[in-house]
């Protein structure tokens, strides 16, 4: 072996960097596979991410976690395929461009062309590709970047187009006039999952109007609540409760009647001011300009204070059902042709009394209960014409001609001031709320109404539940609640974009719409359309037309003119992405579901949940068998990582300071791995260094410096010894590394085979201490030679055949660190010994763990720690001897272990001359028992007290058995260890002097040093 620099001379980074030149000299992933080929498949799907941005800390966590994962399961006996993919259609590919070229509306694509649009959306997709995998690299993932697959391949899109038409042919899709999420920024609806993915605490109006009934004689007016001042033009209907009781109410300050529900009279408000009441007249009234944080709350600022019994009479009550039927004065004039059926009052059980008036406005291109309740009532149809007057791009059309043109959310204050204008405005203010966002343009969401075509992922619910239950999750609970409810509260989904750069929908449609084609291949295109056919996207087919079945009178079918929700897309990777079912139909039909996906968080709304529906719709399976769900990495402040606000340091920056290893490691001991938020901090990864590699290091160049010493001394080289011979080592402490190393082996194969992979950092952690602080130090005389030849190789042979073991163990966690020892130690191994760390098999558990000294080594320490606490109390420092140490404890196989073949590593650690063992705890010691408070207060409630005063009686004995049993039963109640403590009290033995003599101990052992130095 080579020689090695000292740990504060090791160049973590540097060292990687070496590493790297390697692995590319090796081409050792393409080697690791052909190595693997011909054994079981591990199917690996890895979501695609978009290549417009460069990756960040949640990038680098989820391919931490798949690299790891993936590397196990390929030294763990499997062949694993991993191919790189990328997300190349969709709204943050259009976004950025309608940025870079100041494209605001869809006539702006129009007139540039679809052709030059989407060429220039092909320009920029793979804009970052080269950064991303420098960055992935550099992270030690082995992922194929030159067998990569593209959303905008024309493979893949083939496959979601053979996707879409198995949907289409069960009866899962749908053409659907409805009511959906709507992105001005990106011009086109979204889907609810969509809509669920960017949620903000926003201000937003919040204003009362008054809307006169025409036939009251009290001249009464229905008051309705909105925080969306913008659909007011478009209002043909309100609606109430038919089960609750509203009141109509006369102000008493002002005159005005107003019709709410009795429940929320209360937010009506009252102060004096001068303004026209609804009914035309004008006396002193409420000032308008309220400013409420919500609208269940007063404005202290404006000293308005909320109507009560005081300040308004009740004339009359009735039920919400007698409300229906009666008619309104419209607040605009801009759809009065619709006077014959709209304009009245409905009722429906959705309008709820938690805040509001009780009575809601309805505009039912903008709200879903809206266009329910009005059709239901005939004041619309079923058909597309309902009264809409904003656009694609979220401006009011000629139809409202005051403020054609002008942003629906620009357009809020104008609109406030004409209801103002026509003494329509109750009261004015804001409220603060949280409020759906675009995920891709960052703009506030609309409710609008429009044509999409939906997979009805309602019918198959039951079966969506179902498999869920049969996949495996990390951490579970997320898969129990958060995924279970949002599979268990799914709507239908719209999958359609008006949108241009995206697989297009296969759909070719008579002009009457009573003809429809969806096409699952380019050879059905080709041979149904006579063209050929080398690119899907919309420049090169919206031209192609089929011929009607029904005759040359019916002329030709076009396709719609909508794109794929790139959610679809990527929800079809599984197939799409080896072009199933053209090509690879044996790998996939052996292999589905696929055995492992990871991701954030976040995608349960997203990748995870299209995933599911997809694959629930083709095959009534779930995609996956195994899931790790990450959370989010945070800024040390908690606070959201941003470029703006620059508050974390840049990846590579940590990379190239403290290694890639370090922040592996760092990233998946974390709360993150369990979809806990962590907030990141760089001292954090160098403690890792610190804590994990430097000791690691420095016990492996321990065993470099001291095999290459034989040599120097003249010695015949060091040869690792047979492991036969080492099993027959009668020492204690290689017998104990032994064991522990197995352990090891056996944690992390159960841990990785469980998907648990932050319990595995901390079991290395206590490894690596062990390693160095208990076996390297104690055997240092036996490493060093001074114990003999023969015995010094048994010793080095243990530490050489552990720090193997660990490499090989540790290998899928930090390939870089392993791969630097193994190519080191490898040179004792022989010609045939593997290339590379990572060419390795997981080493098998061989069955050689040895429990009770493995407990008794750790014992061991815990009593060194507590004698050298005694020495310190006493400043008696280790040089001066010590007479007699005596260990307390009940287990009598570790009082012979520690006084029989452990005795002379505590002696001579603690320079004692005597170790004497007792079994007896009471002989140094009397025992009490407490109450813990704080747990049995809760459990037993009133019974506390009496129980409490029990359990401070109990005797010595019972306490004993308590301890040995368990449990304990008292007035009635069976209490457990943890609940109640048991303290020990130091007792001195007679006929020594207190000065000669004291204690420490945990909960399990104590000890008696006689603290007199032995002269």
């Amino acid at each position: 072996m080579e020689d090695v620099c000292e740990g504060k001379d090791f160049n973590f980074p540097l060292q990687e960097e070496k590493v790297l030149v390697l692995w590319k000299e090796l081409d050792a992933f393409k080697r690791q596979l052909e190595l693997s080929e011909g054994k079981p498949e591990y199917i690996f799907y890895d979501g695609p991410p978009f290549a417009t941005g460069l990756p960040h800390y949640g990038h680098i966590l989820a391919g931490t976690i798949k690299d790891i994962v993936t590397r196990f399961q390929t030294a763990n006996g499997c062949h694993v395929t991993r191919r790189f993919g990328w997300d190349c259609h969709g709204l943050p590919v259009e976004f950025e461009i309608n940025q870079k070229l100041n494209i605001k509306s869809t006539k702006d694509v129009l007139n540039m062309g679809i052709d030059v649009y989407n060429e220039e959306c092909r320009a920029i997709v793979m804009r970052y590709s080269k950064e991303w995998e420098t960055v992935v690299t550099r992270m030690g993932r082995w992922i194929d970047f030159e067998n990569d697959y593209k959303t905008l391949d024309p493979q893949f899109m083939e496959s979601v187009w053979w996707v879409f038409k198995q949907l289409f042919d069960k009866g899962l899709v749908y053409r659907g006039f409805k009511v959906m999420p709507y992105s001005v920024g990106c011009n086109t609806a979204l889907s609810n999952f969509e809509a669920g993915l960017n949620y903000k605490d926003v201000s937003d109006p919040s204003i009362m109007i008054s809307f006169p009934l025409l036939e009251d004689v009290d001249g009464a007016a229905m008051v309705a609540w909105t925080t969306t001042p913008w659909t007011l033009p478009s209002n043909l209907a309100l609606c109430v409760n038919p089960n609750f009781t509203y009141v109509k109410a006369q102000c008493k300050v002002t005159g005005a009647i107003y019709i709410v529900a009795e429940s929320l009279l209360s937010q009506l408000p009252v102060r004096k001011g001068k303004v026209e009441v609804p009914n035309g007249d004008v006396s002193k009234v409420m000032d308008t300009s309220v400013n409420s944080d919500n609208p269940k709350s007063s404005d202290k600022k404006s000293g308005e204070k909320k109507a009560d019994l005081g300040g308004y009479k009740i004339l009359a009550r009735m039920s919400g059902s007698e409300l229906a039927g009666k008619r309104y004065q419209p607040l605009f004039d801009y759809f009065l042709e619709l006077s014959s059926v709209a304009f009245k009052v409905l009722s429906d059980e959705y309008v709820k009394d938690d805040s509001g008036t009780g009575v809601v406005h309805c505009a039912p291109a903008f709200g879903e209960d809206d266009y329910r309740v009005c059709l239901n009532a005939g004041i619309i149809d079923s058909g597309e014409d309902v009264p809409d007057p904003v656009d694609v791009d979220g401006c009011f059309t000629g139809k409202v001609a005051d403020y054609e043109g002008l942003h629906v959310k620009d357009a809020d204050k104008s609109i406030i001031a004409a209801v103002k204008a026509k003494a329509r405005l109750v009261s004015a203010g804001s409220i603060n709320h949280s409020y759906p966002f675009c995920w891709r343009s960052d703009t506030p969401l609309i409710y609008k109404a429009v044509p999409s075509w939906f997979v009805a992922v309602e019918k198959i619910k039951e079966n969506l539940l179902k498999n869920n239950k049969l996949t495996y999750w990390v951490p579970d609970f997320v898969k129990d609640k958060r995924f279970h409810n949002w599979l268990e509260n799914a709507r239908d989904w719209a999958v359609s974009r008006t949108r241009f750069w995206g697989t297009p929908l296969p759909i070719w449609r008579s002009s009457d719409g009573k003809e429809i084609i969806v096409i699952g291949s380019v050879k059905e295109l080709e041979e149904l359309s006579g063209c050929q056919v080398s690119d899907l996207h919309r420049h090169k087919i919206d031209h192609i037309t089929i011929p009607s079945k029904r005759g040359t009178e019916f002329g030709v079918l076009k396709r719609v003119e909508d794109v794929f929700d790139c959610w679809f897309e990527s929800g079809s990777m599984p197939y799409a992405y080896i072009h199933y079912p053209f090509e690879n139909t044996d790998l996939f039909e052996h292999n589905f579901p696929g055995d492992f996906v990871a991701e954030g968080l976040d995608q349960t709304r997203g990748w995870f949940y299209t995933l599911m529906v997809l694959s629930t719709a083709l095959f009534n399976k779930p995609a996956f068998k195994n899931l790790i769900c990450n959370g989010l990495v945070l800024a040390t402040d908690g606070k959201k990582m941003s470029k703006k606000l620059r508050n974390y340091p840049p990846p590579m920056e940590v990379v190239d300071k403290f290694g890639a290893d370090a922040l592996r490691l760092y990233l998946i001991n974390s709360p993150v791995v369990r979809a806990e938020p962590l907030r990141f901090k760089e001292e954090g990864v160098f403690a890792v260094v610190k804590d994990v590699f430097l000791p690691w290091y420095n016990a492996y160049r321990f065993l470099v410096q001291n095999a290459s010493r034989l040599a120097v001394e003249g010695h015949e080289c060091f040869t690792p010894l047979d492991h036969n011979e080492l099993r027959n080592s009668t020492n204690v402490l290689d017998q104990w590394i032994n064991s522990a190393s197995q352990s090891l082996v056996q944690f992390v194969h159960e841990e990785m085979e469980a998907y648990r992979l932050y319990t595995v950092v901390p079991f290395l952690l206590k490894f690596v201490d062990n390693l160095t602080n208990i076996y390297v130090r104690f055997n240092r005389k036996r490493l060093k030679g001074r114990t003999g030849d023969k015995d010094c190789r048994i010793a080095l042979s243990t530490l050489f055949y552990v720090l193997l073991t660990t490499c090989k163990a540790m290998a899928p966690f930090t390939p870089f660190f392993t791969e630097v020892l193994y190519q080191n130690i490898r040179k004792l191994l022989g010609p045939n010994a593997e290339e590379s760390i990572h060419f390795c098999q997981f080493p098998h558990f061989q069955g050689e763990t040895d429990e009770r000294i493995e407990k008794s080594v750790v014992r061991m320490i815990t009593i060194i720690d507590l004698a050298r606490n005694i020495r310190e109390r006493h400043n008696k420092a280790l040089k001066i001897p010590l007479r007699e140490m005596v260990v307390v404890h009940p287990d009598k196989d570790f009082l012979d272990d520690i006084t029989g073949k452990l005795g002379e590593y505590v002696r001579e650690e603690l320079n004692v001359r005597m170790l004497t063992g007792c079994s007896d705890p009471l002989k140094y010691a009397s025992l009490r028992a407490e109450p813990d408070y704080s747990l049995l207060g809760k459990k037993l409630g009133k019974a506390m007290g009496v129980v409490a005063k029990e359990v401070k009686n109990l005797t010595q004995s019972d306490i004993l058995t308590f301890e040995s049993s368990g449990e304990i039963v008292v007035s009635g109640h069976r209490l457990c260890i943890g609940e109640i403590k048991v303290l020990r009290e130091f007792k001195h033995p007679e006929g020594v002097n207190k000065v000669d003599i004291d204690a420490a101990g945990d909960v399990e052992k104590s000890h008696c040093d006689k603290v007199t130095p032995n002269r």
